[in-house]
C-alpha cells in the first residue's frame, strides 16, 4: 500500500492521478478536507481508503499500520503568509519528523516535500549541496519550517534513508482550491477571461524591472514524474531541489497566458503590499546537477508548453480536474 498525505491537496491528489496511470490504486490518502472544494481533488481517483490526518497520525504512533510500502508526504501548511509560527512548527516540521522516525524504523520508502521558500532572498544561492542548506535563511515562518526539518533530517543521519524534493513554483490543475496560494498562472488565466488584463506586482527594486522579477515555473506533471522516480527507486536518498533549472521573468508568464488563450498581451503593475516587501523573493533559480547526477534524465517541460496545456486542456474546460 502507498500512502500519500495531503493527498486531497494540489501535488497529493495529482500525484494519486500519477499512481493510478501507472495502474497503482492500493492508496491510503491522508489529509484534512475542511470546508473548502479540496475534497473534489479526489472525485475521479482511485484510492482504497481515506483518513483524517490526525486519526493516521494516532495509528502511526500506534503502530498500527501494516503493508507501507511507501509514504509520499506532501501534507502542510503552504501558505507563506501564515503568522501562526506554533502551528507551523508542529504541522509542517513535528508531523514530519514523526512520519519519517517511523518509517525509517520500518524500513518504508519515505518522500517528502520541502520548498524552494527555504532559499530565502537567494542571498547564499540556490545549491542542494548538503553544506549548503545550514547557511539557508528563509524569510517567511512557511519556509522555516520546511528548513527546520532538512536540517533535522540532515544533523540525525535520516536524510541518507529519504528522499526530499524542493519544489520552486509548481502549477498546473487540481490547484484550484488554493485560494491566494495558487498559481499567477490560475488567477492570470481569470483575470484576462473577465477583464483582459494581467495584473502583477511592480518591482521595487531598481535592479528589476516591471515584472521582470524571475521564478523556476515547473509544471506539476513533470513533478508527479520526479516524485514517482524516487518512489521506485529506494536507493536514491538525499534532498533534491525540482524545478526546470531555468528562471523565467513573471512577464514570461503572462506572455505564454496571452498566447494560450489567444488573446493580445495587456499587462498592468501595481504596488506590491507593504507587509511583504521584506520577504519577497525576486530570483529563484533550481540548481539541478544533484537531481541529474543521481540518474533523473527526463527533459522539463517548456513554461509555454506547460501553460497551454494548463489552460487548453484544464481551465478552459471547467476547470477540469485530473482523472483516472
Amino acid at each position: 500500500m502507498h500512502i500519500v498525505t495531503g493527498g486531497a491537496g494540489f501535488i497529493g491528489s495529482a500525484f494519486v492521478w500519477r499512481l493510478n496511470a501507472a495502474g497503482i490504486d492500493d492508496i491510503l490518502i491522508v489529509d484534512e478536507l475542511g470546508s473548502d472544494d479540496k475534497w473534489r481533488n479526489l472525485a475521479g481517483l482511485g484510492f482504497r481508503d481515506y483518513l483524517h490526518k490526525d486519526a493516521f497520525l494516532a495509528r502511526v504512533e500506534a503502530g498500527a499500520l501494516d503493508g507501507v510500502s511507501s509514504i509520499v508526504h506532501m501534507g502542510a501548511c503552504s501558505s507563506t503568509t501564515e503568522r501562526d509560527a506554533d502551528y507551523l512548527a508542529r504541522n509542517n516540521y513535528a508531523y514530519t519528523r514523526t512520519l519519517a522516525e517511523w518509517a525509517a524504523r520500518a524500513g518504508i520508502r519515505f518522500v517528502y516535500a520541502s520548498s524552494a521558500a527555504t532559499y530565502g532572498g537567494g542571498e547564499h544561492g540556490y545549491s542542494d549541496a548538503y553544506e549548503c542548506i545550514p547557511a539557508l535563511r528563509p524569510l517567511n515562518m512557511y519556509g522555516y519550517s520546511k528548513q527546520m526539518f532538512d536540517l533535522y533530517a540532515l544533523r540525525s543521519g535520516l536524510a541518507a534513508r529519504l528522499a526530499g524534493v524542493k519544489f520552486f513554483n509548481v502549477y498546473g490543475p487540481n490547484e484550484y482550491h488554493k485560494g491566494d496560494m495558487s498559481s499567477v498562472i490560475y488567477k492570470s488565466f481569470f483575470q484576462v477571461r473577465d477583464q483582459g488584463v494581467i495584473r502583477l506586482f511592480r518591482s521595487h527594486r531598481p535592479d528589476y524591472g516591471d515584472g521582470e522579477q524571475l521564478r523556476d515555473f515547473i509544471y506539476v506533471k513533470d513533478c508527479l514524474d520526479v516524485l514517482l522516480w524516487l518512489v521506485e527507486r529506494p536507493q536514491v536518498n538525499g534532498i533534491f531541489n525540482l524545478g526546470t533549472g531555468r528562471a523565467r521573468t513573471w512577464n514570461d508568464l503572462a506572455a505564454a497566458v496571452f498566447d494560450a488563450l489567444e488573446k493580445p498581451a495587456r499587462i498592468e503593475y501595481f504596488d506590491m503590499p507593504e507587509n511583504l516587501r521584506d520577504r519577497y523573493q525576486y530570483r529563484t533559480e533550481a540548481e539541478m546537477d544533484k537531481l541529474r547526477a543521481a540518474g533523473y534524465t527526463a527533459p522539463f517541460t517548456a513554461l509555454e508548453d506547460g501553460v497551454r496545456d494548463y489552460v487548453r486542456n484544464y481551465l478552459m474546460k471547467g476547470p477540469a480536474y485530473l482523472e483516472r
